[in-house]
C-alpha cells in the first residue's frame, strides 16, 4: 500500500502581514492545517517573498505539530494511556 500527501500552501497578505495555511491533501491524509504568519517591520521594504517564507516556514512548523498531536490522540484512543511523543 502506498500513500501519497501532498502539502498545499495558500498565503493571504495585507501589506504589512503575511499568513500562510499548511493543509494535507491526498489519500488518507488527516484533517489537518497549519497556520503561520510574519509581520514586516514598518521600517524595512515590503518584499513578499521574505514574508511568505517566514509564514510558510511557520506554517509548516505548526502543521508538524498538529500531525503529532493527532497522532497522540488516536493512540491514547486506542491504548488509553497518555501518548508520550515529541517532535
Amino acid at each position: 500500500m502506498e500513500n501519497r500527501w501532498m502539502i498545499e500552501l495558500r498565503f493571504d497578505e495585507d501589506g504589512t502581514r503575511t499568513m500562510a495555511t499548511a493543509t494535507l491533501t491526498g489519500s488518507g491524509a488527516p484533517d489537518v492545517r497549519g497556520h503561520g504568519y510574519a509581520r514586516r517591520n514598518p521600517a524595512d521594504t515590503p518584499d513578499a517573498c521574505v514574508g511568505e517564507e517566514i509564514a510558510a516556514a511557520r506554517a509548516l512548523s505548526n502543521l508538524s505539530h498538529e500531525l503529532v498531536d493527532a497522532a497522540a490522540r488516536r493512540i491514547e484512543e486506542r491504548t488509553h494511556s497518555p501518548a508520550r511523543l515529541s517532535v
